[in-house]
Parts: C-alpha cells; structure tokens; sequence
C-alpha cells in the first residue's frame, strides 16, 4: 500500500468569522491548498509553520504529541482552521509541526470519509454517500 495523499482547502476560520460580523472583505479571507497526506495514525491534524503563516493563524497553547518514533515533542496549537476535502468541511484547531499538511483522524471522522487503501485515495463513507453523518452514540 502506498500514501494516502488528498486535494485539501484550509482557511483561516477567524477570518470567516469577521466576514460574517461584517468586520473583513470576502476577499480578504486566507486559504491555502495542497495535496495533504492522510494519515490514519494521526489523530489531530498537522500544519507545518511556513502553512500557519500564510493562513495568518494564531498559537493558542502547546501539546505534548507522540512521534511515530515513540519520541515525545511539545508543539504549539492553531487556532480554528477550516479543513475542506471533497466539499466536507470541519473547523479544529491544528498541531504545528513538520513540513506537510497532514489530515488524521479528527478530520476522517466529522467528514466521515474512509481511506480506500486498494486506490490509494479518500471516498464517502458508503454508508452515508450523500453527506456527513456525525456519530454522537
């Protein structure tokens, strides 16, 4: 099985809220897009800082996260960043670190979509095509 990558729009959903209140041009809202990696043992996802910047997001606090390695590191905390894969849209802070966007499993699980791992890309859960279904049980 090879990597899971996936077409991803980010924004700055502070901005979206000044436009909102009236305070910001439509125009003026920061996004960014890449292929992300999708990891399935991520948990949060992953902004390196170069995509923070850009976004023009804020630090909120620090986490302690688990390498892949089984190494420990502290990492600062985005504030909320808008995360639209397939037009499935979540807003969750973010975790800065490395040099890739990466979507793990906070994002899969509100848009609920699955790694198809055969074709190497993210589909709709099939039991729910048509839209997001959000577990509360």
């Amino acid at each position: 099985m090879g990597e899971v990558r996936a077409k991803v729009k980010l924004t700055n959903a502070i901005d979206e809220g000044l436009v909102r209140r009236g305070l910001l041009a439509k125009e003026q809202v920061r996004t960014y897009e890449t292929d992300a990696l999708v990891d399935t043992g991520s948990v949060s996802p992953v902004l390196p800082s170069f995509v923070v910047q850009q976004l023009g997001l804020q630090t909120v606090g620090k986490r302690t996260a688990e390498l892949g390695d089984s190494s420990v590191i502290t990492v600062d905390v985005t504030e909320s960043v808008g995360i639209d894969v397939s037009g499935r849209r979540v807003d969750l802070q973010a975790l800065i670190t490395g040099n890739e966007v990466i979507i793990g499993q906070m994002v899969l699980e509100v848009i609920d979509m699955q790694v198809d791992c055969m074709n190497q890309r993210l589909i709709p859960n099939p039991a729910h095509p048509d839209q997001p279904i959000i577990k509360l049980k």
